[in-house]
């Protein structure tokens, strides 16, 4: 039986941390950071469950990983 697990932390760019890189290596995509202009990518033997879930009439932009 799966047992589901979630939690939150902040993510505080004046200790040197990144959303976009945080956010890459939670979903094993590869994203592209403006403010740095680098990818971010973090390869996994096993990729994990990632989905967006928005209302029907949300913009492009808010199923969009890179540019929330």
């Amino acid at each position: 039986m799966a047992i589901f697990h979630m939690s939150f932390s902040n993510i505080s760019a004046g200790k040197g941390r990144s959303a976009i890189a945080s956010a890459a290596y939670r979903s094993g995509e590869k994203l592209f950071d403006d403010k740095e202009g680098r990818h971010y990518f973090y390869a996994r033997s096993i990729m994990p469950e990632r989905f967006i879930l928005t209302p029907k009439n949300s913009p492009e932009w808010a199923s969009d990983r890179e540019q929330l």
